[in-house]
């Protein structure tokens, strides 16, 4: 991990909570299981974070691999600018999605994933689009490195803001007709509706204990943070657990941890420890920077920020709009599911569910992390900025740096403007009070 200029450069351990133990341990068991497919004949299914289809892709004993994943915990790690490099030499654009490059490179590099063990190579890539174009276009790319099959799920986007019937229809179509009839014939199993099930009503009951704890941001001190602390969060539910007892049984001992928190009066966890007092609330939209990201979390640590909400822990699934996975319409509510993802929605409801957040969090303001490779989530950002701070009258704030690439992280640059921002909330607090 990178030090602050005039520290030295190892930091000190980073604080971590029982819960977060326990997903990295989850995340590593996980990893090791890919690592030993070989030997144990598990196969396995590539697929994307928004709009997964976890509970269908397990129901047939298939293990799931999440590109973008494995690139941010590589970037975590250290090992994103090698990758990124390696995939510029090979011949991809600065410009192009970082995430794209990172895991271009580990490919090049021998396949070995974020924790040093090699993965896999897919016996089936699934692409539930979701808003994102480049999703599409970074299957094509790993067609051509892995010549492996690919089942493509289309998903209408919310243009209108609202999922209709024939939207939903038109996904179930897809999901009987095209996608498990692929997953038959990668396990060699039939589908089992049964199995399905019971999967999506484990889900529910996670979903269920996941709203709880986003939700408690609402308290003052917030017990936790919604931004940084949220990736943790949602890491079992979004990725590769959602639909296991593994995923309920972290998100019980999650909620109780936090209840605990809240009942003790006491802030989030940080990785230099416990927040001390709170000074500012906000909300976050946008992802974090994942080669920084302790340094980046620190900045707002240091001034008593904290994330009271964030969009980017909406990107697998908006659980606090009431959507849960429904096991008695399971291939509908996958469909529901997929078509439900932030990146699926239009700028309309982003703002709307911007502005919700300030208002019923109690944040100071709002604050867009733009990142320089992802037009999925920068596309439309200073207009939804303005339109927020314009509908609550809270200040807004703009920084930029990217997902995976350490070249446009800007330390001074971000510290300055967060500085700055939050002076900015303080002097119009005084001059409320005048």
């Amino acid at each position: 991990m990178k030090g602050f200029p005039g520290t030295p450069t190892e930091a000190p351990p980073a604080h971590k909570d029982d819960s977060q133990l326990r997903q990295k341990q989850m995340l590593a068991d996980h990893y090791g299981r890919l690592a030993r497919a070989g030997e144990t004949g598990e196969k396995n299914v590539y697929t994307f974070v928004p709009g997964n289809l976890t509970e269908l892709v397990r129901s047939f004993d298939l293990l799931p691999v999440l590109p973008e994943i494995n690139a941010l915990q590589s970037a975590m790690r250290g090992k994103s600018r090698d990758y990124i490099a390696a995939a510029e030499k090979a011949g991809h654009s600065e410009d192009v999605c970082t995430y794209v490059k990172c895991d271009l490179g580990m490919k090049k590099a021998g396949n070995v994933g974020p924790t040093g063990e090699p993965l896999p190579d897919p016996d089936l890539l699934l692409l539930s689009y979701t808003g994102c174009f480049t999703f599409m276009k970074w299957f094509e790319i790993l067609k051509q490195e892995y010549d492996a099959p690919v089942a493509m799920l289309h998903v209408p986007y919310q243009a209108d803001g609202m999922v209709t019937d024939s939207m939903r229809d038109y996904v179930v179509k897809q999901l009987r007709e095209n996608v498990i009839p692929k997953l038959e014939a990668v396990s060699g199993k039939k589908y089992d509706e049964d199995r399905l099930r019971g999967m999506l009503a484990e889900s529910a009951k996670a979903e269920d204990d996941l709203v709880w704890v986003l939700e408690s941001a609402r308290n003052r001190p917030s017990p936790i943070d919604a931004y940084f602390g949220g990736v943790y969060y949602i890491g079992p539910i979004f990725t590769a657990f959602r639909g296991t007892e593994d995923a309920v049984d972290y998100y019980r001992l999650l909620r109780n941890e936090v209840a605990t928190r809240v009942e003790r009066g006491l802030g989030p966890i940080t990785p230099e420890g416990e927040l001390g007092e709170e000074r500012f609330r906000i909300v976050v939209e946008g992802p974090p920077n994942w080669t920084d990201f302790r340094a980046f979390w620190k900045m707002f640590a240091d001034e008593g920020a904290v994330a009271v909400a964030s969009t980017y822990t909406k990107v697998g699934g908006v659980y606090d709009n009431g959507f849960r996975h429904d096991p008695d319409h399971p291939l509908e509510t996958l469909a529901d599911y997929c078509m439900g993802c932030y990146t699926n929605l239009n700028l309309p409801s982003r703002v709307d569910m911007l502005t919700r957040y300030v208002k019923e969090y109690h944040a100071d303001g709002v604050l867009v992390n733009s990142i320089k490779s992802c037009n999925s989530f920068s596309a439309g950002q200073l207009m939804m900025l303005r339109e927020v701070e314009s509908r609550t009258g809270r200040p807004a704030g703009f920084i930029e740096s990217d997902l995976v690439d350490p070249r446009y992280f800007s330390h001074s640059n971000i510290k300055n403007r967060l500085e700055s921002y939050f002076q900015m909330i303080a002097q119009k607090r005084s001059g409320a009070a005048v």
